[in-house]
C-alpha cells in the first residue's frame, strides 16, 4: 500500500470524525440540563406542558424538533405551571428582523407582557437596541452585544433570589439583581418574523 495514499485516507477520515464530533458538541445538551432534578419542558413531540393564549400560528417542525411560529397575532406557548427559582435552558431560532423573547417568572398566565414578567428579548433590529437580543427589558441592557439572526442559539437563563444572569451562546449578557417578580409561570413569545423553540428545559434550584 502506498504510504501517501494511507495517509490521505487516514486524514480525510479524522477530518471528517472530528467534524461530526464538532456537530455533536454544537447540539449536546447542556451539562446543567443533564443535572438531577431537571424537567424536559418540550422536546419536539408535543406542547402537553404548554397552554397557548393569543393568536400566532404555532406549529410543530418534525424537520429540527421545533415548535415554530411565523404569522399572525402576537402570541405566548405559557407552561402550566409555575416556578420561582430555575435554570432554563432554550434552543431558538430566530430571523434578524424576528421579534420574540421568552418570558420568566409571569404573575398572570393570561396575559404575558414586560410589566408582569422578566422579558429576555430576541431582537436583534430593535428601534431602541438598549433592551436588544441578550437583554431583560427594563432590567439590564446586554454586555455584550449578540447577535441571534439566521441561526440556532442556546439561551441559559438563571434565577435565583433576586439575581438574574442570561446566557446566550456561552456569553455571559445579563448578571443584574431585580426583585419586582418573585415567581410564575414561562412563556415562549411570537411577535414577529419566524421564531422557532426546542430542547426547552428547567431545573429548579
Amino acid at each position: 500500500m502506498d504510504n501517501g495514499v494511507h495517509s490521505s485516507s487516514v486524514a480525510v477520515a479524522l477530518g471528517l470524525l472530528l467534524a461530526g464530533a464538532g456537530s455533536a458538541v454544537a447540539h449536546a445538551v447542556p451539562l446543567s440540563a443533564q443535572e438531577p432534578g431537571s424537567e424536559v419542558l418540550f422536546d419536539g413531540s408535543d406542547l402537553d406542558a404548554w397552554n397557548l393564549i393569543g393568536g400566532a400560528n404555532w406549529s410543530l417542525d418534525a424537520s429540527d424538533g421545533s415548535v415554530r411560529a411565523d404569522m399572525g397575532a402576537e402570541g405566548h406557548l405559557v407552561t402550566r405551571s409555575s416556578y420561582a427559582d430555575f435554570e432554563l435552558v432554550v434552543e431558538f431560532w430566530a430571523e434578524p428582523a424576528t421579534n420574540s423573547g421568552v418570558y420568566i417568572r409571569c404573575s398572570d398566565p393570561s396575559d404575558i407582557t414586560a410589566r408582569n414578567c422578566y422579558e429576555v428579548n430576541i431582537s436583534d433590529v430593535r428601534p431602541d437596541p438598549t433592551y436588544r437580543t441578550g437583554a431583560v427589558v427594563g432590567v439590564s441592557s446586554p454586555l455584550e452585544q449578540v447577535d441571534a439572526g439566521d441561526r440556532w442559539n442556546e439561551y441559559v437563563i438563571r434565577a435565583e433570589g433576586p439575581r438574574l444572569t442570561v446566557t446566550l451562546n456561552g456569553i455571559r449578557t445579563v448578571d443584574a439583581e431585580d426583585d419586582r417578580h418573585s415567581g410564575g409561570v414561562i412563556g415562549l413569545q411570537y411577535s414577529a418574523g419566524l421564531i422557532k423553540f426546542r430542547s426547552v428545559r428547567i431545573r429548579p434550584l
